[in-house]
C-alpha cells in the first residue's frame, strides 16, 4: 500500500510540475506574442487579465466537480485541457483574438490548480506527512524547466512552434500520470477524516481578523508573482536590453530560486518559526524586486530576479496554511480567493502603470507589495 501511495504521489508531482512548465513556456514567449498582435502595455494588460479572469471564473466550478467525479479524473481532464490551449496564442493577430484565447488557457490553468492542490491535501492525509510543499516544488521545477528550455530554443524555433512543442509533451505527461494516478487507492474523503479529528467551529472574531490579514498577505505575493511572471521578461527584453534567451535565463533564475526556496520552506519554518520566514521573505524579495526595476545593466537585474523569488517562495503556502488551522476550511477559501485576486489584479495595473510612467517604475509597486507582506505577516503573528 505505501508503494502504491508512492506512485500516487509521483504522478501527482509530475502533474504539478507540467503545469509549471505549461505556465513558463507560455511567459517566455509573451514578448513574441505581444509584437504579433501588435499590442500596447495597457492593451497586453487587459489581455492577460485574461487568463487570471478564466481561472478565477472556472475554480468554483472546478471546486464542485472535485466533489462530485473525484478531483483526480478532474486533474487530468484539467490539465489536457491546459496542453491543448497552451498552442494557441501563437495563431492569433489581434488582442481581442488573444484575449479570447487566454480565457481558455486561464480555465484550465485555474482549473487545474484547484484539482491538483485538492488531490495533494488527500494524499497529505493518507500519508500523515507534510509533503505539500514538495508538490509546489515540482511546480517551480517545471516552470524552471519550460523558461530554460523555451529560452535555449528561443532562436531555432518560432513562438508557433515552441508552444505546439511543449503542448504535446503537456498532453503526454497527463495521459501517462493520468493513468497512473487513477489507478493508485482512493484517498478517503478529507471533509469526514477532518470532522471526525477535530471538528471546525466557527472562527471567534480574532480568529476571522487574523485569516483576513493572512489572506491580505497572500494577496500581495501573489501581485508579486503575477507580475513577474507576465512583464519580467519584458522588463529585461525592453528595459535592460537583453536578448531573447538571456530574458528567459532571467524568468529561469527567478523560477530556480522559488524552487530552491520551497524545497527548504519546511526546514526554515521549523528553525525559524513561520511569520518570521514570511516577514523576512517580503523584505527579501521588496528588496530584490528594486534591483531587478531599477538596474540599468543584465546582471544586477538578474540578481534582484533572484532574490525575489527567493523571498517570495513561501510566503503564499505558509499563509494559506495558516488560514486553514486557524479558520478551518472557510478561512481557506477566504485567503485563496483574496490571493487569487492578487494575481488578477496585478498584470493590468503593472500595464497601465506602464504606459502612464515607465515599465521599471511600474515594477516597483512588486517591492512595496511585498514589504506590506512583511508588515501585515508580523501583524498576523502578533494577532
Amino acid at each position: 500500500m505505501r508503494a502504491s501511495w508512492g506512485t500516487a504521489r509521483l504522478a501527482l508531482t509530475a502533474f504539478f510540475a507540467v503545469d509549471g512548465l505549461l505556465f513558463a513556456a507560455w511567459v517566455v514567449r509573451i514578448p513574441d506574442i505581444r509584437s504579433q498582435v501588435d499590442a500596447s502595455h495597457s492593451a497586453l494588460g487587459l489581455a492577460l487579465l485574461c487568463v487570471s479572469a478564466g481561472a478565477v471564473a472556472t475554480m468554483p466550478i472546478v471546486g464542485r466537480l472535485c466533489l462530485r467525479y473525484g478531483s483526480r479524473p478532474v486533474t487530468a481532464a484539467s490539465l489536457g485541457l491546459l496542453a491543448l490551449s497552451v498552442p494557441l496564442p501563437a495563431h492569433t493577430h489581434s488582442v481581442a483574438a488573444l484575449s479570447g484565447v487566454l480565457l481558455l488557457f486561464g480555465a484550465g490553468y485555474g482549473g487545474a490548480n484547484v484539482a491538483m492542490n485538492s488531490a495533494a491535501v488527500e494524499i497529505v492525509g493518507e500519508l500523515k506527512r507534510p509533503v505539500m510543499p514538495s508538490f509546489h516544488a515540482g511546480y517551480s521545477l517545471g516552470g524552471l524547466l519550460g523558461a530554460g528550455i523555451g529560452g535555449l530554443l528561443a532562436g531555432p524555433l518560432t513562438a508557433a512552434q515552441w508552444l505546439a512543442l511543449a503542448g504535446l509533451a503537456g498532453l503526454v505527461v497527463s495521459v501517462v500520470a493520468g493513468v497512473a494516478l487513477l489507478r493508485s487507492p482512493a484517498a478517503r474523503p478529507v471533509a469526514t477524516a477532518r470532522s471526525a479529528a477535530s471538528p471546525a467551529p466557527s472562527a471567534p472574531s480574532g480568529g476571522r481578523l487574523l485569516v483576513l490579514l493572512l489572506g491580505l498577505t497572500a494577496l500581495c505575493t501573489a501581485y508579486g508573482e503575477g507580475a513577474i511572471a507576465d512583464w519580467a521578461t519584458l522588463h529585461l527584453t525592453d528595459d535592460v536590453h537583453a536578448g531573447a534567451r538571456v530574458a528567459a535565463a532571467g524568468y529561469a533564475a527567478y523560477a530556480l530560486a522559488m524552487t530552491t526556496g520551497r524545497i527548504g520552506g519546511t526546514w526554515l519554518s521549523m528553525r525559524l518559526g513561520q511569520h518570521r520566514v514570511m516577514a523576512l521573505g517580503g523584505l527579501t524579495a521588496a528588496g530584490g524586486m528594486l534591483l531587478a526595476a531599477l538596474a540599468p545593466l543584465v546582471v544586477p537585474a538578474l540578481a534582484g530576479l533572484v532574490l525575489v523569488g527567493l523571498g517570495l517562495a513561501n510566503i503564499f503556502p505558509l499563509a494559506i496554511a495558516r488560514a486553514g488551522a486557524t479558520g478551518g476550511p472557510q478561512g481557506v477559501a477566504l485567503a485563496s480567493t483574496l490571493g487569487y485576486a492578487g494575481m488578477l489584479i496585478g498584470p493590468p495595473v503593472i500595464g497601465f502603470l506602464a504606459d502612464a510612467t515607465s515599465l521599471p517604475l511600474a515594477l516597483t509597486t512588486v517591492a512595496a507589495a511585498a514589504a506590506t507582506a512583511a508588515v501585515l505577516s508580523v501583524t498576523a503573528r502578533r494577532r
